[in-house]
């Protein structure tokens, strides 16, 4: 049942009952604040793979659904390239969580918030003190299309999945394999055109491609469906405030999966915005808004002032530059931190570097021995 709009209006109005929208719903259900969400309540049907952070998880407890939602936790992540040698491990025991990650389905996460948020849900827009954009990309936002799409797809292999995720990058674009249920999520970006191509192809020569790209250690893919293609494009709104109006989520900005932050940067939107907006006297008031801005910031300088620390501990001041820049991929306004590690050269070989950045591995302090191993793995000769 959808709840009757009020004729005085709401306090915080959310435009878009996806999952980022209904998650801010549920945060501020002890706020006090009058709260509505407007949107459809339809479900979209189709497979997409969403891999979900600890400190989603985390949020999704909080808000009530967490226990309802079918999720694959990751306990390992192996990173990869194509025709290199070595590989990259990064184990939960490192960064001092019970998972890494955790791979669901994203038709079924927004069910499970809608269904939590249904008594909040308006079928009309209703005067409000503060509206809350979550209803997906802004038309005002800077737009940069990627050369590349998303095929994504749902692959059996022999021997089935675990709790181990893989991360290769080939030529064509980087490949996950993300463990769900027993198989696996794969989201592979590659040029539109090729992209296209296999998403016709029969089933057996999608599997080929498939494992010719993965390499044997995931094992061998043997069956695939819900391919589909998702194009990639970066959306970054100038502003994530306005006048009595907050945009978050992907109506803030729209990433390439390859960050593996979209979502996840949306729930951690809508949490922090709800415990800006808990206690706030009027929570369309411009000092409120600017508390929720400030809050959002990364504080990059901390985090590059202990890996600076940890690459003197470890004397490889000539094998480690830190800067605050970006690695490629950045999003976000302001500093970022790139960390370049250079390995140690054999005969024969050329130089090269592996730059981590882009993505979680140096979001907090609490990644510093995460990325200690990092450092060790690419620099053993």
């Amino acid at each position: 049942m959808r709840a009757e709009p009020d004729v005085r209006g709401v306090d915080v109005l959310i435009r878009g009952a996806g999952p980022v929208g209904c998650a801010l719903a549920l945060a501020l259900r002890t706020s006090g604040l009058r709260v509505g969400v407007l949107g459809s309540a339809s479900q979209n049907a189709s497979f997409r793979p969403i891999a979900l952070s600890y400190a989603s998880r985390l949020i999704l407890e909080r808000v009530g659904v967490w226990g309802a939602l079918a999720a694959t936790a990751i306990a390992t992540i192996c990173v990869s390239q194509a025709g290199g040698f070595g590989r990259t491990r990064f184990d939960a025991a490192d960064a001092g969580v019970p998972a890494l990650g955790y791979v669901t389905d994203y038709s079924e996460l927004s069910q499970r918030l809608k269904e939590a948020a249904r008594e909040l849900l308006l079928d009309e827009e209703v005067p409000a003190r503060c509206v809350v954009h979550a209803e997906g990309w802004a038309a005002d936002a800077a737009e940069r299309r990627y050369a590349q799409d998303a095929l994504v797809a749902l692959v059996q292999t022999q021997p089935p999945s675990v709790a181990l995720a893989f991360e290769r990058f080939t030529p064509e674009g980087p490949l996950a394999l993300l463990p769900f249920a027993g198989r696996y999520a794969v989201v592979w970006s590659m040029s539109p055109g090729r992209s296209a191509t296999l998403a016709a192809a029969s089933e057996e020569q999608f599997l080929g491609e498939l494992a010719a790209a993965a390499g044997a250690a995931p094992g061998l893919p043997v069956r695939a469906r819900a391919r589909a293609l998702q194009p990639l494009v970066l959306r970054v709104r100038p502003a994530t405030i306005g006048e009595r109006a907050v945009y978050i989520g992907n109506a803030a900005q729209t990433l390439h999966p390859v960050a593996g932050q979209g979502l996840n940067l949306g729930l951690r939107d809508a949490w922090d915005l709800a415990q800006t907006l808990h206690g706030a006297p009027d929570p369309g008031d411009p000092r409120t808004l600017e508390r929720y801005v400030r809050r959002r910031r990364l504080d990059a300088g901390a985090v590059m002032r202990q890996l600076e620390a940890l690459v003197r501990r470890r004397g490889l001041a000539e094998s480690v530059r830190i800067s605050d820049a970006c690695a490629g991929g950045c999003w976000m306004r302001g500093p970022n931190v790139t960390v370049t590690i250079y390995p140690a050269v054999r005969p024969g070989e050329r130089p090269d570097h592996v730059a981590v950045g882009r993505k979680t591995y140096v979001a907090s302090l609490n990644t510093l021995d995460c990325l200690s191993r990092v450092i060790d793995d690419n620099l053993r000769g």
